[in-house]
């Protein structure tokens, strides 16, 4: 049987269902037409499909089927004007998304793919041009070859599509003025490829992980300084199928023969220099010493009765040979005292941010926050909220409100922002459902999220999730549904190598950071705010920020467009004006 080809944008997702006919599940491939800058990247789906089973490839790999001959497909590409290598098609493999269907989302390691008869095999078809790329239009073209056995290769058909590139220089995402903050779990990173917590191979691995998120342009490095802040997700209460997502403390403590404390900061020091490396180093999130989450009828509670809130923390007690969990008010104090003391010894003090990670009770996180205060009075302070009453509170520098709490508090917000300074992003977790970046979610959202950002005229994004890892993620990353949709939990995959697996979502959020440089970059040259913010009007369908409200109960197709052509024409009309503004100066 032959095979059938079609060419889609980026955000296309494709979805094995409950209900799957026997027919082609694609129209003719789509004429693709992107404008991009220089030091820019453009995008472009390859879908692959047979009426029989077959391998498919993206590179020159050999490959055989175990179960006897069947067609092997190769795909190519290459781009006119552009040195080979400038281009890349990588698989993209599906996961079980919560109701059983099987969706698009990691970007694939491996070469080469089995792929069932009546299957669509989608490839991700992605093109860099650097700073030195020469303006004009470039047509990348994309062969895909069929053979079988030992029989000679022969051409299945050629698809193409047009990218514009303009002379405007885009910023290295080291240099994006858009504020991202993807907390790192690191103790999970350590579970999936079982390694020493804080061992070379942990920080070896880690590096990668850090790099990915360097090239998202993330600002954060997170630092976890206490045992199981989050108390394990509140894994235990699932009956089914629980998952290890406890974060220990990177921070060795001792209590020496002499009665002596002693702190190790090497493992803490060294991740905060490692993510400074890569560009990671506008600020030094610190978890575990604020609000700690509780579950007291299992047994997660307090640990030092004196003050209230969780705080754990495990040492080594040299004279017993035996592990304890500090229970004076007084050693906390000397601890948290000391780490202070870490910090400003290297010069990071004014970076620290000690978190609060969603705080329900007003009254309580400020007893605790003045405890804490008490302790070391150079650190500062950052909280995720979920209630916008903690918005108000004073002590806090930094405000990250859910989504929900912006749209329908906007106005007190923003004069709270002029007031107080400090950072304010916005967060989006297992709510709203729309925007989000489930795997459930239209690959827009991830996209559009930065744009809201911009609109906003907040400073950028707050996600928990970059690899909060189930226990067996690459088969399964459908967990604790309906509490976290699937997808809520990661933005990459454990690669098998020690590299991260990166996901259609991951590329969407990177597309939509760029695009706010973008704006950022043709307001600053003089470009008309209002003028744009009515352009997105194509984009944002809402006719008061309160309809993304959750409340709401407005639809996906009633909140933004899903159109690519939409986003694509507003970005590409910037382009072109900041092109020609840069000729006329």
């Amino acid at each position: 049987m032959g095979i059938t080809l079609g060419l889609e944008h980026e955000s296309y997702k494709y979805v094995l269902g409950v209900i799957h006919k026997f027919t082609v599940p694609f129209g003719e491939p789509k004429q693709i037409r992107l404008t991009c800058g220089k030091n820019d990247r453009a995008a472009v789906q390859l879908l692959v499909y047979s009426e029989d089973e077959m391998l498919v490839g993206a590179g020159g790999d050999t490959a055989f089927y175990e179960r006897g001959p069947i067609d092997v497909i190769r795909v190519r590409v290459d781009v006119p004007g552009l040195a080979a290598g400038s281009a890349k098609a990588s698989l993209i493999g599906l996961v079980e998304d919560d109701d059983r269907q099987f969706k698009s989302d990691m970007i694939l390691d491996q070469s080469v793919v089995h792929v069932d008869s009546k299957r669509v095999q989608p490839v991700w078809i992605e093109v860099e041009f650097g700073a030195d790329a020469k303006p004009g239009v470039y047509t990348p073209e994309i062969t895909v070859y069929k053979h079988r056995m030992f029989g000679d290769e022969e051409i299945v058909g050629t698809l193409s599509f047009e990218v514009k590139v303009v002379d405007v220089d885009l910023p290295k995402p080291a240099d994006y003025s858009f504020y991202l903050d993807l907390w790192q779990h690191n103790s999970n990173i350590a579970r999936k490829y079982d390694v020493e917590l804080w061992s070379e191979r942990h920080f070896a691995i880690m590096e990668n992980y850090v790099a990915s998120m360097a090239e998202l342009g993330q600002k954060a490095a997170t630092v976890v300084v206490s045992e199981i802040p989050w108390s394990g997700q509140g894994s235990l209460w699932d009956r089914i199928d629980p998952a290890n997502m406890f974060e220990y403390n990177i921070v060795k403590v001792i209590r020496g023969s002499d009665g002596e404390w002693k702190y190790d900061y090497s493992a803490l020091n060294r991740y905060v220099e490692l993510c400074m490396q890569y560009g990671i180093d506008s600020e030094i999130e610190v978890f575990g010493l604020l609000n700690i989450w509780v579950i007291e009828e299992a047994g997660y509670g307090r640990v030092i009765p004196d003050i209230d809130d969780a705080i754990r923390i495990r040492y080594f007690d040299e004279n017993s040979g035996t592990f304890k969990y500090m229970k004076e008010k007084s050693e906390l104090e000397r601890y948290v005292a000391a780490l202070e003391q870490n910090f400003t010894a290297k010069g990071w003090i004014d970076k620290v941010r000690i978190l609060a990670d969603e705080p329900a009770d007003l009254e309580k996180f400020r007893g605790r926050l003045q405890t804490l205060q008490a302790m070391a009075p150079s650190f500062q302070y950052k909280v995720a909220i979920n209630h916008a009453e903690f918005i108000k509170e004073d002590g806090l520098i930094d405000h990250v409100p859910y989504l929900g709490c912006v749209a329908c508090e906007y106005d007190e917000l923003m004069a709270l922002k002029r007031e107080k300074g400090g950072r304010t992003l916005f967060y989006v977790a297992c709510d709203p459902i729309i925007p989000n970046t489930f795997i459930a979610s239209h690959l827009l959202e991830s996209r559009a999220i930065p744009w809201l950002v911009w609109l906003f005229r907040l400073d950028g994004f707050l996600r928990w999730n970059y690899t909060v890892w189930p226990n067996d993620p690459l088969n399964k990353i459908s967990y604790h549904y309906p509490f976290f949709p699937a997808g809520d939990t990661n933005f990459v995959y454990p690669g098998r190598d020690g590299k991260p697996m990166l996901s259609l979502r991951y590329k969407l959020l990177k597309k939509g950071i760029r695009d706010f440089e973008i704006m950022q970059r043709y307001i600053g040259r003089g470009g008309d705010r209002e003028q744009l913010e009515r352009r997105l009007g194509k984009v944002f369908l809402w006719n008061d920020k309160k309809e993304l409200s959750r409340d709401a109960r407005k639809t996906r197709e009633e909140l933004f467009s899903l159109n690519d052509e939409d986003y694509e024409g507003i970005i590409a009309g910037l382009l072109e004006e900041l092109a020609g503004a840069g000729k006329q100066a």
